[in-house]
This record gives structure tokens, C-alpha cells and sequence, in this order.
């Protein structure tokens, strides 16, 4: 066992800064780097991708990135640990191994965690009598089943330990949860039990702080942002201790800054009721968190409880929900808001005659309302860009919409600069579709292969 371990991460979500990766293995000690891809918009995507590809459906920066980093892995010991599998992790560990094989590293050993998938066993859980049920707006998933295109439970950290138990130097899964993936080395390194809850709330919180990468170590921070250098930003490291307290820093060195006001903040990222955290481990209450900062890029944070979790694994489905386009008009001064409002209604009224039915139908203002809407305060922009997007069930309908923005330009009012990008193209839409299933429907699976 070692005290205190090092978990570095490396990615906060796909298309995150490459460099990170590189620096966090070259620059300093560290014992696992954890590099969080996925996101639920991000599952819509890789699902769209294997679609068209039965190949593809992870996140190909992971490959990328894993030429660069895989001698470092070796040489340094360093386990890399990933969720870039996306939805087709066994896709993902053969690239890695044909990488690891044109580099010479033989006998490296991959982890890859299944089991998440759930469409081979959907119809069977329907007739079971489960209904899966719309998280947020109680509607059953029979009744998108016939345009279902995947379902993914959120996998934790315990998959991820058993793997490393069986030797893995590299693990790549899944749907699993941005927080397992930082976790899962601090069950196997000290020995952390099921039950242990205020241990494994320690290492919820130590992944919730790593999982969105720079922006515990001064990206996208609200405090003084000017007086940081950003050019070369120090990923976030946790140094984890078996008692489950664990200090925050990062490579000394590195741009960005590790401080109470950084961390804090990342803490406060994404969580509903903070006395109740859920993850497939435990119910993690954040209002226990207690923070010192240390200096030096270095913060203390301690005193976290956890209570047991709940029977349920959240499940990310998603689902075909028609097509959608985007279409981007820019129009100069004088007059730029009024000219861009009136080729908006010119275009609406246009579309209705048509007789053309539409799901939804919106329009920005980019430089006036885009960000604040009715918030906006008013002001005379130089410039505007009409951005307005359609969602329809067909194809026909959207693409229609499509060709009726380019007559604006000898058609509407005066003063259209740009045609941003040409006419748009309809792509479909997957929406998604969040549920709860019993852990007793679901099992991990854990592969090893070797180089």
C-alpha cells in the first residue's frame, strides 16, 4: 500500500486541451492518471457515430493522446484509467493495443469494463415488468422503444477495481460515472470496503474536483482571472491519504492556481441537493466538506461523510427525435438589431405560409440576447448575427427550412455581411432519456487483453 497515492487528471471532457495528458506524466510524480470523456450530450454523439460506423462510438482523442503518454506509462508506472470507451470500449481497447504494439510496449495489459450496455436486454427488462420511467417527466420507455438507439447504465468505481486487481496498467470503460473513475484507485491501493461510507464519500468528492479538469486549477474561474497565466495550465493532481483526507495541487510550475476559491467553486459545479450526492458507492453530503488552504498550489480538504447508496443505477438511454438545422445570418450597422428582427419575422411568416409544422423554432440575437435573452439590456451592436434553429419529426420539413434563409439576402433588409457556413444541412436529433434500473439487472464485466 502506498501513502499518500497521486491521481492526476488529464481530460475533463472529449475535445479537453491534449497537452494536459503529456504534462501530467512528464512533469512531476504521479501514480494514476484518470481522464474523464464523457458527458450525456457526449454518449448522444459517440452513439451517432457508431451508427454510421459499427467501428467508431469512443472518443477518439483517447487514441491520440494515448501514443503520446503510453512510454511515459511504462517507463513511470503511471495506470491510466478512462471512461473514453464511450459506447464501444472493446473498440477502443484494440486501438489502444495496435498503438502500444507499432511503439514495441508488449505485455501491457488493458482492462476493459462491459456490461453497461443494456440494448441486448431492453425488451426483456420491458416484459419483466420494469417500466424505466422518464426521470424528470415519469414517461415509460416503451413508449420511445421503437426509436430507442442505445442505453448505458452508470457504472462506479468497483468494476474499475477489480480490473486493476487482475493487473490492468490501463482500464477503459464505459458509461461510468465521472467520479468512479478517480475513486476506483483508492479502494484498490488502501483497501476500502462496500461499506466504508465516509471513505468512499472522501474519494466521490477527491473525483468530483478532478473530473472537469482545469477548472479546479483556475480554468474557467470567477475570481481573478486576469492575474493567472492560462498558456500552459496545470491539470488538478489529488494526494490521497488512507484516511480519506486528500490535498489538491498541481505540477509546480504550471500555469492556473490551486486555492480554496478554485476548488470551492468546483465543488459547487453540477450537483443538485448537496447533502446528497448519489452515486452508485454511496450518498456523498458535500455540506460535510471542510477546506484549508495550505499555499503553495495546495488545499486540505477533509471531514467528508457518506451514507450508504441507493438500490438503483441511473441509466443515460437516448433516443431518434427527428432533425434539426441551424441557420446563421450577419447583419452590419446602422441599424443592425432591427434589420437581423425584421429578416427573423420575414422568415417565420415565410415558413408559415408554407404551411411548414415545426417542433420547435428558435432564434438568437448573437451580440444582443444570445447569452441573457430578456436580461439583455439594451444596446446599438455593430453587428448581429441571426441565428435561428428548427426541430421537425422529418427530414423534409427541416430541409425545406433550409433553403429559405439565403433569399434573405437580396430579399429582406439590407446589410447582410455574412452567410455564415453556407446552407445548413439537417442532422438528426438523439434526445435523451434518463431512468433509474435495480442493480440486480445489471453486471460488469471485466476483459483483460494484452499487447
Amino acid at each position: 500500500m502506498r501513502s499518500p497515492i497521486r491521481i492526476a487528471s488529464g481530460q475533463g471532457f472529449w475535445g479537453d486541451w491534449l497537452q494536459a495528458p503529456l504534462l501530467q506524466v512528464r512533469r512531476g510524480p504521479i501514480d494514476y492518471l484518470v481522464m474523464d470523456y464523457l458527458a450525456e450530450v457526449t454518449m448522444s454523439i459517440l452513439q451517432k457515430q457508431r451508427q454510421r460506423d459499427p467501428r467508431l462510438g469512443y472518443a477518439r482523442d483517447l487514441i491520440t493522446v494515448f501514443r503520446e503518454i503510453a512510454p511515459y506509462l511504462v517507463e513511470r508506472n503511471i495506470r491510466l484509467i478512462t471512461n473514453g470507451g464511450g459506447v464501444n470500449p472493446k473498440g477502443a481497447a484494440e486501438e489502444l493495443l495496435r498503438v502500444a504494439r507499432e511503439l514495441g510496449l508488449h505485455g501491457l495489459r488493458i482492462g476493459i469494463v462491459l456490461g453497461d450496455d443494456l440494448m441486448p436486454r431492453i425488451d426483456e427488462i420491458l416484459a419483466a415488468g420494469y417500466e424505466l420511467r422518464h426521470l424528470e417527466t415519469g414517461q415509460p420507455l416503451r413508449e420511445i422503444r421503437d426509436r430507442l438507439l442505445s442505453a448505458n447504465a452508470y457504472f462506479g468505481a468497483f468494476p474499475i477495481v477489480e480490473a486493476l486487481r487482475q493487473g490492468a496498467h490501463v482500464v477503459v470503460t464505459g458509461r461510468t460515472t465521472d467520479t468512479g473513475i478517480t475513486l476506483a484507485p483508492m479502494i484498490y491501493e488502501f483497501g476500502w470496503s462496500e461499506h466504508d461510507y465516509d471513505l468512499l464519500a472522501a474519494g466521490i468528492v477527491a473525483g468530483h474536483i478532478l473530473e472537469c479538469g482545469a477548472q479546479a486549477s483556475g480554468g474557467n474561474f470567477l475570481g481573478n482571472w486576469e492575474a493567472l497565466d492560462l498558456v500552459e495550465p496545470g491539470f488538478p493532481i489529488v494526494e490521497v491519504y488512507p484516511d480519506g483526507t486528500f490535498i489538491v495541487t498541481k505540477h509546480e510550475g504550471t500555469g492556473g492556481a490551486v486555492t480554496r476559491e478554485t476548488v470551492a467553486e468546483q465543488l459547487l459545479y453540477e450537483i443538485a441537493d448537496p447533502r446528497e450526492y448519489i452515486t452508485p458507492e454511496c450518498i456523498a453530503d458535500f455540506t460535510t466538506i471542510q477546506l484549508e488552504d495550505l499555499g503553495n498550489d495546495r488545499v486540505r480538504v477533509f471531514g467528508i461523510r457518506g451514507r450508504p447508496p441507493t438500490p438503483y443505477y441511473k441509466v443515460s438511454a437516448s433516443y431518434a427525435a427527428g432533425y434539426m438545422a441551424v441557420g446563421t445570418l450577419v447583419y452590419s450597422a446602422p441599424e443592425a438589431l432591427k434589420r437581423a428582427q425584421r429578416a427573423d419575422f420575414i422568415l417565420r411568416e415565410r415558413l408559415r405560409r408554407l404551411g411548414l409544422q415545426f417542433e420547435e423554432i428558435r432564434t438568437e440575437f448573437v451580440g444582443y440576447n444570445a447569452c441573457h435573452g430578456p436580461l439583455a439590456k439594451p444596446i446599438e451592436p455593430n453587428e448581429v448575427m441571426l441565428r435561428i434553429a428548427v426541430r421537425a419529426p422529418d427530414y423534409a420539413t427541416v430541409d425545406r427550412f433550409t433553403r429559405e434563409l439565403a433569399p434573405l439576402i437580396l430579399t429582406g433588409p439590407p446589410g447582410v455581411t455574412g452567410f455564415s457556413g453556407g446552407r445548413p444541412k439537417p442532422s438528426e436529433v438523439v434526445a435523451y432519456f434518463p431512468t433509474l434500473i435495480p442493480k440486480e439487472l445489471v453486471q460488469p464485466e471485466i476483459h483483460i487483453v494484452v499487447s
